[in-house]
């Protein structure tokens, strides 16, 4: 298996705190993960480690050679008095061309919003946008902080099969920040749970029943997840309906 990046006791302390502590973690080609915490756990901290944004304190970082990233962060600031489409959007990076945006539209299925003012769409539009800008440089590793932040349930579900879609269209390495407990579970690989440091970390099944897991989330979430993993392999369509009813 192609090791994408991988983190060897990396620490990062920012103004005498200690933000991350002693993190070791890696990612694969054709891997999903997950990255679950509590809110100031240190997971948008490690996000900006891995893609070089800011400097760790202490420890090894290793990536491949040539890395290529795709990055979809956690909000975006647009200034709402400047037009521009989604065209325009996507030709901010300034390689890709109009066949490449709509290829890229496509693998999203958001290529008839291509004309669309950018601060019209929906959510669940923008970030099918964000990803299709993401996957435009056919990324070996695609990041993506909170993605479904803000969506309702039927729209996290589409942006986490269309995740899923490029994973194996393209065979890349995902890394995901997520707060959508029941929902990301039967979507990952693995699943890592930090707050500042790594607590447990697995397949979602060892995690959902480790009590650190259970300390952090509480035994409540702990059984949505495993409810929600059975049914998805299973009977999808009545499961969610049952998932559902039990929130």
């Amino acid at each position: 298996m192609t090791q994408l990046i991988s983190l060897d006791n990396v620490s990062v302390e920012i103004n005498h705190q200690k933000i991350l502590d002693d993190v070791s973690l890696s990612i694969n080609l054709n891997q999903i993960i997950t990255l679950l915490g509590p809110n100031g756990a240190g997971k948008s901290t490690m996000v900006k480690v891995i893609l070089g944004l800011i400097p760790h304190t202490s420890g090894e970082i290793k990536r491949l050679a040539n890395l290529t990233i795709g990055y979809i962060p956690q909000s975006i600031n647009l200034n709402p008095t400047l037009p521009i489409t989604v065209k325009r959007f996507m030709h901010l990076n300034k390689k890709l061309k109009n066949k490449d945006i709509i290829n890229s539209l496509s693998l999203v299925e958001a290529e008839y919003l291509i004309d669309k003012s950018i601060h019209q769409l929906s959510g669940g539009e923008l970030q099918r946008v964000l990803l299709a800008q993401a996957l435009a440089k056919r990324p070996q590793l695609l990041i993506l902080d909170e993605p479904t932040q803000g969506l309702d349930v039927n729209g996290q579900i589409l942006l986490y099969d269309l995740i899923v879609s490029a994973k194996k269209q393209f065979n890349c390495g995902v890394l995901m920040v997520s707060h959508d407990l029941h929902l990301v579970m039967a979507k990952t690989d693995e699943v890592i749970c930090l707050n500042h440091h790594i607590c447990c970390s697995g397949t979602p099944a060892i995690v959902s029943n480790d009590p650190e897991f259970i300390s952090l989330f509480g035994g409540h979430c702990a059984s949505q997840i495993a409810v929600y993993k059975h049914c998805h392999n299973h009977q999808h369509d009545f499961c969610q309906k049952h998932t559902d009813f039990n929130q």
